[in-house]
């Protein structure tokens, strides 16, 4: 009896998944295993919200699997030592998992590949999982990546894209592979109370619930900060247990969505376009894409204005109000997630890593692609070619929030104060300002933007 394994990774789901349909289709029996390699941890991407909802993921994909007689084989320790230990007990002929594209899975799957071959077994390494038009099918002449968005993104949209296949009917185990138990939400400490739950069950519900109601308005309403209309499918893409291809298909075949699903498929894309740089140029996820020899602040003052950035006490409503959320979410508006980003690179004069860092903490969509080029982008070191926008806060957020909803949300302090008020709380008179327990702005604007833009170094 044939027998293959499908090493999970960012993939954690049963539809639309290459590696698993190949290997059910190869051997008579499937062993579906996910490693948690310490060494993950190590690189500092074990953060407690992503974590939890990692378990939620494991979790819901073992009862899929189950669902269709198998089960989910969980192993802990370094990845390529676990899968050929599960391949020799399983005895195994080939093993079948999906690429990836940060250095970090490259090398992985290099290691793999060579120590299979070496055991007399195979790797099958399957592209289009994880992104809807996988790094390297679209390249500009003379180059092996595209630097450019817009140029990106017509090749993008005219590439073919796969069929999504249905989820196996039936999946075999053999009895004899040993599993770890699953890990368990409720296990990790540190979890922001406000985490969304994980697993392929959410993702394809929220999909099915939010594009129909709300893909065709993505357009006008994506930026609309208190409206919240937007997907809010990030951390699946992330995890996978949303198909990218599958996500694309559907927007593309929305009746009546028009212009709104246009506006959601191209946010994909940016996905896909950061996917093929940081492949392409993978020290880009820790160096600058494109120096312009910034000369960060630092020193003690620098250290305490990045302090209250982390902690919501800029004195700027909106960047508080995004801080604090994705502080209790683990998540944030994309719109806040651009305020927040330009103010601490453009208006404080921080190094951008600094932010990445503090956002891979805690974002439960974490991604090294997404998280640091779009880092760099607004800091004016990444792929655009603007490098001197700034966003200002204060109108930000008047133009995205206009009655100020999102920000008492975030901001209870200043939840008296009315309308678009509650954006400028300084302009108050003393005794009522006083009567607010909200800090006064770490800077002013715009003199503050000139002094720091310049690249003052120290404090």
């Amino acid at each position: 009896m044939s027998v293959a394994v499908v090493l999970f990774t960012s993939d954690l789901r049963v539809h639309d998944h290459p590696p698993l349909r190949a290997a059910s289709e190869a051997a008579d029996e499937v062993v579906p295993v996910f490693v948690r390699d310490p060494a993950v941890d190590r690189a500092g991407f074990g953060a407690p919200n992503r974590l939890a909802f990692l378990a939620d993921c494991l979790a819901d994909l073992d009862g899929a699997l189950r669902a269709r007689g198998g089960r989910l084989v969980v192993r802990s320790g370094e990845a390529v030592a676990e899968v050929c230990a599960v391949v020799r007990e399983a005895e195994a002929d080939e093993v079948h998992m999906s690429a990836g594209y940060t250095a970090f899975a490259q090398a992985r799957q290099a290691r793999l590949r060579e120590a299979l071959e070496a055991d007399g077994r195979r790797l099958y390494v399957h592209d289009g999982v994880t992104t809807a038009v996988p790094p390297g099918y679209v390249l500009p002449q003379g180059s092996d990546h595209y630097a450019v968005f817009t140029a990106y993104y017509k090749r993008w949209g005219a590439e073919p894209l796969r069929n999504p296949l249905a989820a196996p009917r039936t999946v075999r185990v053999p009895s004899a592979v040993r599993s770890e138990t699953l890990p368990e939400r409720t296990a990790v400490g540190g979890v922001s109370p406000g985490l969304a739950r994980g697993g392929e069950t959410e993702a394809r519900k929220r999909l099915k619930s939010w594009l129909p109601r709300h893909g065709g308005a993505y357009e006008e309403l994506h930026d609309d900060l208190a409206g919240d209309a937007t997907s809010r499918l990030s951390p699946h893409l992330h995890f996978g247990t949303l198909s990218a291809v599958e996500a694309v298909h559907r927007a593309r075949t929305l009746a009546g969505a028009g212009p709104g699903a246009a506006a959601f498929v191209r946010q994909l894309c940016w996905r896909d376009f950061y996917q093929q740089v940081i492949s392409a140029r993978p020290e880009a996820s820790a160096e600058d894409y494109r120096t312009r020899h910034d000369r960060w602040r630092t020193g003690k003052a620098a250290e305490e204005d990045l302090r209250a950035w982390q902690e919501g006490r800029t004195g700027y409503p909106v960047v508080d109000a995004a801080m604090r959320q994705l502080a209790h979410e683990g998540w944030m508006h994309n719109r806040g997630r651009l305020i927040t980003a330009s103010f601490l690179a453009k208006t404080l004069y921080i190094d951008w890593r600094a932010g990445a860092r503090h956002f891979l903490g805690l974002l439960v969509d974490g991604d090294v692609a997404n998280n640091q080029l779009n880092w760099q982008w607004v800091a004016g070191t990444g792929t655009d070619t603007r490098p001197n926008r700034v966003l200002n806060p204060v109108l930000q957020g008047r133009r995205y929030d206009p009655d100020g909803t999102y920000v008492r949300r975030w901001v209870p302090e200043l939840a008296a104060l009315p309308g678009a008020a509650v954006h400028e709380p300084w302009r108050l008179p003393g005794l009522e300002r006083a009567a607010y327990d909200y800090p006064d702005p770490l800077i002013a604007l715009p003199d503050g933007l000139a002094r720091f833009r310049h690249g003052r170094q120290g404090d």
